[in-house]
């Protein structure tokens, strides 16, 4: 009989809705969205304060203290990584923007000109190019400086190319395709290449052939008489 009884009282409705929320949200959440009784289809929802059973269940796993841990954890874990891989790949890309070592090494060299006779020509290395340094005579000057820039294809007065007009310096390469043109050849006493019959006067600058352009001048600076800095 008590038997009985106990099974009575826990099937009415509000024992059962205490028992309910008596349990675990594991065993809440078991319970069937419909249950019959009598023949009738009851809406459990009531047994959680009004609410529907897919809102008790969103609530009450937001609500455990377990699984915020958790989640702030993941997502924290997932941002640090994130971060570090930017920063990973930013540090790299700027590194890879920054020139060598053998590259910076050459930036600059100082070059002794003390045993260069007027007339003669000598060829140094910067950043992988030759370079020209040109002791001129006083009719190599007189020659560049003469020059009508009506005539030039690349306009360009002697005094802008030659900081001291008994020294040119100019890269030793071809504006036309690259090519190392000869010291001292061609129509006008400067330069000639060879390759395509560009020709250069004394001051570097294209008069005929197939370059645009007048020999390169490179940076450079005098320190004293007789040593240059390129670069």
């Amino acid at each position: 009989m008590l038997a009985v009884r106990h099974c009575r009282n826990l099937c009415a409705p509000a024992v059962f809705a205490r028992h309910l929320r008596s349990t675990t949200p594991a065993l809440r959440a078991s319970v069937p969205t419909t249950t019959s009784r009598g023949g009738a289809v009851t809406d459990p929802s009531k047994y959680f304060d009004g609410e529907s059973l897919a809102e008790h269940q969103a609530r009450t796993r937001v609500d455990d203290p377990s699984n915020r841990t958790y989640n702030y954890a993941l997502i924290g874990g997932a941002r640090f990584m994130g971060a570090s891989a930017a920063r990973a790949i930013v540090v790299g890309l700027l590194a890879s923007l920054n020139p060598a070592s053998d590259v910076l090494a050459l930036a600059s060299i100082e070059v002794d000109v003390s045993n260069l006779q007027p007339g003669n020509c000598m060829t140094v290395k910067w950043r992988g190019k030759p370079v020209f340094i040109r002791a001129r005579t006083d009719e190599e000057i007189e020659a560049a400086t003469s020059v009508p820039m009506s005539e030039l294809r690349d306009p360009e007065a002697d005094d802008a190319r030659a900081q001291r007009p008994e020294t040119l310096i100019v890269l030793g390469v071809c504006t036309h395709l690259g090519c190392v043109p000869i010291n001292g050849a061609g129509d006008y006493g400067g330069w000639f290449c060879p390759c395509h019959g560009s020709h250069y006067d004394t001051s570097g600058r294209i008069r005929k052939g197939p370059a645009p352009l007048n020999l390169e001048v490179p940076p450079h600076s005098f320190v004293d008489d007789t040593k240059i800095i390129i670069g």
